[in-house]
């Protein structure tokens, strides 16, 4: 299945906010890096990626994590605002993960990207890596689609598709995960 070019209402606002929500991922980081705490959990599914992939959840199979949604309370609002929101959290992928082929759960949801804080491509990288903002080193491949993640746009995808994800870049890409019910978000006109 080649790449499937969903347009939801709820895009556009995300979209509109993602410095807010960049900002408050940045608070957060800064508070983890000064307490000596790790706000973050390694994926609970090891067998599915090989590197280090931590999850910073607000909503988990539609279960509010409170403690976490009052640290991040304006994300949480934006999130919690998509209809049909079931999970919802930062992901941070270091450098050199890559997340293996595998597929979702259930096909009665979509997953949305919204990228925050996106790892520029190895100054060594082959020429031709990075035309038209391509970063090959950093990357989500569903289906037989690629998408590269930028800061501020974000993408739906289903994640019953094949799909796996890499980041051989130096730095650690941050992305809004958001899972929602297909039947109760609206498409834009």
């Amino acid at each position: 299945m080649s790449r499937v070019n969903y347009n939801y209402k709820f895009l556009a606002e995300l979209e509109k906010s993602w410095q807010s929500i960049r900002y408050e991922l940045s608070v957060l980081l800064g508070k983890e890096n000064k307490s000596g705490q790790d706000y973050f959990q390694s994926w609970h599914e090891r067998s599915v990626y090989h590197g280090d992939w931590k999850v910073f959840g607000l909503h988990a199979f539609g279960e509010k994590l409170t403690e976490n949604c009052n640290r991040c309370p304006i994300t949480t609002k934006i999130v919690e605002a998509i209809p049909g929101m079931t999970t919802a959290g930062f992901s941070a992928m270091t450098p050199q993960t890559r997340i293996l082929p595998h597929t979702g759960y259930t096909n009665k949801v979509l997953r949305c990207h919204l990228g925050l804080i996106i790892p520029k491509a190895k100054t060594n990288a082959r020429q031709g890596d990075t035309h038209k903002g391509m970063n090959h080193e950093c990357g989500l491949r569903v289906g037989d689609t690629i998408y590269n993640w930028q800061p501020g746009k974000a993408f739906i995808f289903d994640d019953t598709e094949i799909h796996e994800a890499w980041n051989n870049c130096d730095d650690t890409r941050y992305i809004l995960l958001i899972d929602f019910k297909k039947s109760s978000s609206v498409l834009a006109d």
